[in-house]
């Protein structure tokens, strides 16, 4: 576990009051001859520290809700609050500004600069931000992630799973109010997989980060704390400290 202080870079806020995101009436509507509306009325409250799951078909609304979430994406109607900081009302440079120093991503390829070894991988959203590193912060970090002895290797030297620990090591650099992570597991293997699954797990507890994991896997969402279902833009269900045969069923029910 890291020693150093883990106190972060976030906007200012009350953690025992704030949730770390706050969707309220969020729709997103696709124009078109046929609309499409993808997200229909979303409220959700995710709470810090906490690990959550957003699961569902294919076109169920999930990367919509990530993108809106994380601001990668505007809502046609409602509001996105990170860390008490409501998106919805920032011009386009100040949320650019926002997200790369508050929003933390973990993708399932890693997205990882082939021509920058691992340890400036890691330091790059503080470079993109015009920040210094904090050394001991860093060397923590990459420690309590087991890459701090492939600092200096390039990502094409590094297995899957070690790419994805660095991929998570970069997520978490800025001290993110929140890390949403896409199918981070998606493309590796069971047991490496698992293993980036405890990461996660551990990293919430450890560094009270607040995370959310959007997957298609029961098994993914089953490490979550929360779980939640959604289909055809709707939350549909929600479920507590699930186990994966509980997560498929209700992805089952829902299907039906």
């Amino acid at each position: 576990m890291p020693t150093t202080s883990t106190t972060t870079s976030h906007p200012t806020q009350d953690h025992r009051t704030t949730p770390a995101v706050r969707l309220v009436d969020v729709r997103k509507t696709y124009p078109g001859r046929e609309p499409v509306h993808a997200l229909r009325g979303i409220s959700l409250d995710l709470r810090a520290g906490s690990v959550t799951a957003v699961v569902g078909q294919s076109g169920s609304g999930k990367s919509t809700l990530l993108n809106c979430a994380a601001g990668l994406d505007s809502p046609s109607h409602g509001q996105v609050l990170v860390a008490g900081h409501d998106l919805t009302t920032l011009r386009p440079d100040d949320l650019t500004r926002f997200r790369r120093e508050h929003v933390g991503f973990v993708f399932q390829s890693y997205n990882l600069i082939g021509h920058l070894s691992a340890v400036e991988n890691v330091r790059l959203p503080l470079v993109l931000a015009g920040r210094v590193p904090d050394p001991a912060w860093q060397a923590d970090l990459l420690a309590f992630l087991g890459v701090a002895e492939l600092a200096d290797r390039l990502p094409g030297e590094l297995s899957g799973g070690q790419a994805q620990r660095v991929a998570i090591a970069r997520a978490l650099i800025t001290r993110p109010a929140v890390v949403f992570a896409d199918e981070p597991t998606g493309a590796l293997d069971s047991r490496t997989g698992a293993a980036v699954l405890q990461v996660l797990r551990e990293t919430a507890r450890a560094l009270a980060q607040t995370i959310v994991v959007v997957t298609h896997d029961s098994t993914v969402a089953a490490a979550a704390e929360r779980v939640i279902v959604l289909a055809d833009g709707q939350v549909v269900d929600e479920l507590e400290a699930p186990t994966a045969e509980q997560v498929t069923a209700a992805l089952l029910n829902r299907a039906r």
